[in-house]
């Protein structure tokens, strides 16, 4: 079965002004469409590949056939990056977090204010392309990273909680070069009930549909 780009959960001009709706035609339809239709093509030959959730794909990389691996970790990873994206942000969202995310973020980082400064350096501070994530690791704990490209967290063995895009075509014709500026105001849009799903999917140790949902 091949794998489909996922409707936005809004409309595309639902974020704005944070994100503009331009952005949101060229980032979801093209961008992250042109991932989906990348692999498929790469896994026409392979039909044992094709029911495997992109989540599966992008697992464990070295059992990906060497001739497709590179697509398969570009594209799937984009597909599932992305298709977390679209659903950790929504119209007249942000604020301070609440629920169990809250407390891991109090817990580990001491307030929500401090983890905010510390998420946007990592995200200011990613050369090039990439994304900024809170994840969880096999103890239980949550920290941030940043991974260059679309590479996801679980090719590394942690779990996305939630991340924030940092590719140029993200927040580039509205912010320019002022990724510092887009990364504080994209927490206006952010999604915190959809975020606790993951979260609490997270310590459930269930891994939560995401773009084969």
């Amino acid at each position: 079965m091949a794998h489909e780009l996922p409707p936005l959960p809004y409309d595309y001009t639902a974020l704005e002004p944070i994100i503009d709706e331009k952005t949101m035609h060229l980032h979801h339809d093209m961008h992250h469409g042109a991932y989906v239709k990348n692999l498929n093509a790469a896994l026409e030959k392979y039909p044992n590949l094709q029911s495997k959730s992109p989540e599966d794909l992008i697992r464990d990389l070295n059992a990906i056939p060497e001739d497709i691996r590179a697509t398969v970790r570009n594209n799937g990873g984009g597909h599932v990056n992305h298709s977390m994206f679209w659903k950790i942000m929504k119209p007249k969202g942000g604020g301070d977090p609440s629920g169990p995310v809250a407390d891991a973020i109090t817990k580990t980082f001491g307030n929500f204010k401090d983890f905010q400064t510390k998420f946007n350096d990592a995200g200011v501070k990613q050369f090039g392309s990439g994304w900024v994530w809170l994840v969880g690791n096999a103890k239980g704990e949550v920290l941030i990273t940043s991974t260059p490209n679309q590479d996801n967290p679980i090719s590394q063995g942690l779990y996305p909680i939630f991340g924030n895009d940092v590719w140029e075509h993200a927040y580039y014709l509205k912010y320019n070069n002022r990724r510092p500026e887009y990364l504080q105001a994209w927490w206006s849009v952010v999604n915190w009930d959809e975020i606790n799903k993951r979260y609490q999917a997270f310590k459930s140790a269930k891994e939560p549909a995401l773009a084969h949902r």
